[in-house]
């Protein structure tokens, strides 16, 4: 095999989807991605979208449907085009609204779309709820900001082009700052819908704080209450400097009839506050909660808040992801456990004494859920493994699971899987370590195969049952390499001290983890030792690149994306500094210095650089801007290596356009074969 057959890929789509019998990166990139949009009222219909992809194009469409939970047929409500989002019911489970090319659209089923909104520059993130008295809209829109104005200079100097900043954050995650800010907004209006609104309140009037909250926000950063009275929402009251250096965010609950704030009900805690939800008889809101600053990986704690009474329970707390109310006392939730997301039930008392919980687990196994959606004793969940994309489950009354869409399945029954296998390895201080290997389709024990050690992102970031769409191990097991994945120092889900151990030591007992799983898994007869690369991206390209200088020729290549390389420069160049904060010990300037600085960075160890090293990074990245990568392959070369760079000059931290995610996987996979085939 050579070069030529990884470019060949881009054009195996004229051959035929089902003439393959194993996954490749054609194949990826021909898969329905499956997502969970809402459950009806009276949870018998379910709103589900599927995004697909047209490489010529270069672009991917989003089609959402209608299904009973019971299944049956899947009803498209995308007359259109494919272009809708935010689809969610109204009232019953016949009258969905919907986004389409910025305003808001209502669909009572069987009848005609009337439009909703007609508002100027556009509406996001919008949900419509009936109340007493009518309707009320909650949405973001775009709005001149006022803090952090951009001088104009193009009357004078209309050929320049220059941006001026006097404070953080200037940019973030992929863009940078400009001239508007989104803010929170509503709208309140009769049932009967005459013509398009274009009147609304500025929840937000007057300042520059953002709304949803960035870069990740959505829809779920607020909640109405079932009659439509009040609204919660997850808000951060910070700008510049505070906002760049702080995880401190607040739900704040409104009056919607008047458009007034209550009150800050998280004011105490000064770390993330999320995901708010209002049970379904309004009297009690939910949220997770962290309670260290600075600390975006903190386990949540489950609050519970008592309108009436004005109280705040902080209950449980774990690694909680998605989460639903089911009735008045039932939650089901999610969260990290021992490398898979399973569903937990959440039983509530409320009695004078306060508000008790009874946890037990509902849905486990080896997979990650991921949304969750119930109402009474109808439960909805995503699902996926490491062989399988995300498909939709329901669940019977022995909490088994029933698959409601399957959407991928004619592809993957013609397909050969791979076996994922559950190791423990014992770490360089004693302790008990699990690592997934991932096998070639068709794994014969007798043979060698090459192996490739995965390095985890996040850092506190599991590597569970997910299915990524680039760092597939489905794909790279399919190509004849063994995945190597462990669960090294510094992941959620294996106790709060294996979690927390990371921060300050990123290049000391999670190194030497990696290096432990090599060195057990190595010895299996069918891993030939000879030929083992390591990967990695994010934290993961950082350990690529840490191990390159301390790995004693244990590896015969690397490939890093996205990596961090020289730590001052990075903590002098990335954004939300909050991150940098707690994970390196604090700025590099500091007395004493954080040995993330003077030990960890791992441009000190270049001088013991002697393998072939493949790098990648996306110019728009500014989490970890594409300096670090330039600096590593520039190090490389000079050190007289075998190295490659691969510029993504459209993407950020992640590489989102299929034929860029194409050119990705041919020039990965290209590598590869060079160096260990």
């Amino acid at each position: 095999m050579n070069r030529i057959f990884y470019f060949l890929v881009l054009l195996a789509g004229s051959l035929g989807v089902f003439g393959q019998s194993i996954m490749t990166p054609d194949l990826l990139w021909k898969l329905g991605r499956v997502s969970l949009d809402d459950l009806s009222p009276d949870g018998k219909f379910m709103l589900y979208g599927i995004s697909s992809f047209d490489m010529q194009e270069n672009s991917g469409e989003r089609y959402v449907f209608r299904m009973p939970v019971e299944g049956g047929a899947a009803e498209n409500i995308s007359e259109e085009d494919g272009g809708i989002s935010g689809a969610h019911f109204v009232g019953d489970n016949k009258t969905i609204a919907f986004l389409r090319k910025g305003q808001l659209y209502l669909k009572q089923w069987g009848g005609k779309e009337i439009q909703v909104t007609d508002i100027k520059g556009g509406i996001s993130n919008a949900r419509l709820k009936k109340s007493q008295k009518g309707y009320v809209l909650v949405f973001s829109k775009k709005f001149d900001r006022q803090y952090w104005p951009m001088r104009k200079y193009g009357q004078v100097l209309p050929k320049a082009n220059a941006r001026i900043y006097d404070d953080l954050m200037y940019r973030h995650w992929d863009k940078w700052q400009g001239d508007q800010t989104e803010h929170l907004c509503i709208s309140t209006f009769p049932s009967e819908i005459i013509k398009p609104i274009v009147q609304f309140d500025n929840l937000m009037e007057g300042s520059d704080f953002a709304f949803p909250t960035p870069p990740f926000g959505g829809t779920g950063d607020y909640t109405i209450s079932p009659d439509g009275k009040y609204l919660a929402c997850t808000f951060k009251p910070k700008v510049g400097v505070e906002f760049a250096t702080s995880t401190n965010t607040h739900i704040m609950l409104y009056d919607l009839e008047n458009g007034k704030l209550i009150k800050n009900v998280s004011e105490e805690n000064l770390g993330y506050d999320k995901y708010p939800k209002f049970s379904p008889n309004g009297k009690l809101l939910s949220w997770l909660s962290m309670p260290r600053p600075g600390f975006e990986a903190d386990e949540s704690n489950f609050v519970v808040y008592e309108m009436e009474k004005d109280q705040v329970h902080r209950l449980h707390a774990d690694y909680w992801h998605s989460y639903d109310w089911a009735d008045d006392k039932t939650i089901y939730i999610t969260k990290d456990e021992k490398a898979t997301i399973p569903i937990y039930q959440i039983k509530l008392s409320v009695g004078r004494r306060g508000i008790s919980e009874e946890v037990n687990p509902f849905a486990k196994g080896r997979f990650n859920y991921g949304t969750v959606l119930s109402v009474g004793k109808t439960v909805v969940a995503t699902r996926q493994d490491m062989n399988h994309a995300t498909e939709i489950f329901t669940f019977n009354k022995m909490a088994e699971p029933k698959a409601l869409t399957k959407v991928n399945t004619p592809l993957y029954d013609r397909m050969q899987l791979s076996e994922i296998r559950e190791e423990w390895v014992t770490t360089s201080d004693g302790k008990k370590m699990l690592v997934w290997l991932i096998l070639p389709p068709n794994f014969d024990e007798q043979k060698q195969y090459p192996a490739l050690l995965y390095c985890q992102g996040g850092p506190q970031s599991a590597v569970s049952q997910f299915y990524s769409f680039r760092w597939n191990f489905q794909a790279m097991a399919a190509q004849g390499y063994v995945v190597i994945a462990p669960n090294r120092r510094g992941l959620p889900g294996f106790g709060k001290s294996w979690n927390d151990d990371i921060s300050g030591d990123w290049g000391g007992q999670s190194i030497k983890d990696y290096l432990a799983a090599f060195d057990a898994i190595v010895e299996k007869p069918f891993i030939d030792r000879e030929r083992v690369g390591a990967i990695g991206a994010s934290y993961g390209g950082y350990s690529v690149y840490q191990l390159a200088g301390v790995h004693e020729k244990r590896f015969k290549t690397f490939i890093s994306h996205c990596g961090l390389f020289h730590m001052e420069s990075w903590y002098g160049t990335t954004e939300e500094l909050f991150f940098a904060d707690w994970d390196l010990g604090g700025p590099y300037w500091e007395t004493p210095i954080p040995k993330s600085y003077t030990e960890f960075s791992p441009h000190k160890n270049v001088d013991k650089w002697d393998t072939p090293i493949m790098v990648i990074h996306g110019e728009m990245d500014f989490r970890v801007p594409v300096e670090q990568g330039l600096q590593a392959f520039q190090a490389a070369k000079l050190k007289g290596l075998d190295a490659r760079l691969l510029l993504f000059p459209d993407e950020g931290h992640w590489v989102l356009k299929p034929q860029n995610a194409m050119i990705w996987q041919s020039e990965f996979f290209a590598w590869l074969e060079k160096h260990l085939k």
